[in-house]
């Protein structure tokens, strides 16, 4: 029961990447993660000198990209 519990408030809490993280992640260059959060491509937040990300925003930015991108790509057709 008590597993349970903690397995419960676990998966509410948001799971917050570092950059090198989110590189790993979208298997991008950490300077190229860098550029996108300080220009606002990425979702991200400055956390006193590091950047943080939300990895379930992560996943939300991944979703809505292809959406955009398969947009394009019929808009063309």
């Amino acid at each position: 029961m008590k597993g349970e519990r903690r397995m419960q408030k676990q998966e509410r809490r948001p799971t917050i990447m570092t950059l090198e993280e989110v590189a790993r992640f979208l298997r991008l260059n950490k300077s190229t993660i860098y550029r996108m959060a300080r220009e606002g491509t990425l979702p991200a937040w400055k956390l006193g000198n590091v950047w943080r990300f939300k990895k379930e925003a992560i996943e939300d930015w991944i979703v809505s990209s292809q959406r955009a991108h398969e947009q394009k790509l019929t808009r063309k057709s």
